[in-house]
């Protein structure tokens, strides 16, 4: 990444009817990918790494009635989630309904019950649905047409389904009282809607989404993080590091090869070009907020601490940009 280029971006912070296809590697943040119900053309799913992007091609002749063919990429969670993703067919297509989108399913049986968030080839936008095992498939129309963004939320036994353009805001459609197991399967899939044509999909910037406790306390109780970037051009976000703790405040340095961000009260250098971090030397000043700042050219750092010989109250303090085991306070105790 040359630093010309980085002004560009900003931060974000055996089974019946299954065919499993995939190695015992994880395909990205997914576990395995297969071919549900009887596809008669192998379907495969591709990982990215470089791009964080998904391709996915399968066949299938529908997903409807009592029973769905598509290749299926997925992973299993408990509980309410988010999921989100960009979705684009590739190739103009054969079949005007095929689809891609997102699936829930309490199985991988071709007849599970499940919830399907979907784009058609001729832009038809569902959450569809099958409450029992077997059972007629149903849905639910959305005024949205040919979105680009797909969200899937659950919360309890209420499914909503979020689309759009990128860029644009959200249409949703709800699906009430939809009774699936607490554990489920959830991924992104393709159908054909033709038993003897292969269809592809890409997908990026997948996230899946644990939504806070009912309970959540906020600065008392944290979730854990992403550091990423976003392309403001294009829209891409990339994912340069995972943290369990919370990570607050990303701050680019001027000449754009590092980010200082906060985490649990200390101050870290992230490295762009080796991907390193390292702990920034703040002296006693470890108990930071998420309030620090650069100047303009880069060589001071304003940070905002919380210091127990004072209380615990806040003051700012100032330090030279690469640490300092001596900041000097500006402020009274309490004043930042």
């Amino acid at each position: 990444m040359k630093v010309s280029m980085i002004y560009n971006y900003i931060l974000c912070f055996l089974l019946f009817g299954i065919n499993v296809v995939s190695s015992q590697n994880k395909i990205g943040i997914f576990d395995r990918n297969a071919d549900i119900g009887e596809c008669r053309l192998q379907g495969f799913s591709e990982y990215s790494e470089k791009n964080q992007t998904y391709k996915i091609s399968g066949s299938g002749t529908n997903m409807w009635f009592g029973k769905d063919d598509f290749q299926y990429l997925w992973t299993t969670i408990q509980g309410d989630f988010i999921l989100r993703a960009e979705v684009k067919f590739l190739g103009e297509g054969v079949d005007p309904h095929r689809k891609a989108g997102w699936i829930v399913k309490n199985s991988l049986d071709a007849n599970s019950k499940h919830v399907n968030a979907t784009t058609h080839g001729d832009g038809l936008t569902t959450l569809q649905f099958r409450k029992e095992i077997g059972g007629d498939t149903n849905e639910v129309i959305s005024e949205d047409t040919y979105p680009e963004v797909i969200q899937l939320e659950r919360n309890g036994n209420k499914f909503i389904m979020s689309t759009a353009k990128f860029g644009e805001e959200f249409t949703s459609v709800e699906l009430p009282n939809m009774e699936l197991d607490n554990s489920v399967y959830i991924g992104l899939y393709v159908c054909s809607h033709n038993p003897d044509v292969m269809e592809s999909a890409e997908f990026r910037n997948v996230r899946i989404i644990r939504p806070v406790d009912p309970n959540f306390t906020p600065y008392r109780d944290y979730l854990a993080s992403n550091l990423e970037i976003l392309d403001i051009g294009s829209g891409h976000r990339e994912i340069i590091f995972r943290s369990a703790h919370s990570i607050q405040a990303p701050n680019w340095t001027p000449d754009g090869k590092r980010l200082i961000y906060n985490s649990k009260g200390h101050l870290y250098k992230y490295e762009l070009f080796t991907n390193s971090i390292s702990p920034l030397n703040t002296g006693f000043a470890v108990n930071n907020n998420n309030d620090h700042v650069l100047t303009f050219d880069g060589t001071l750092l304003g940070i905002s601490n919380h210091n127990p010989d004072d209380g615990g109250t806040s003051a700012l303090y100032y330090l030279p940009a690469q640490g300092d085991s001596l900041p000097t306070m500006v402020t009274k105790p309490g004043v930042g």
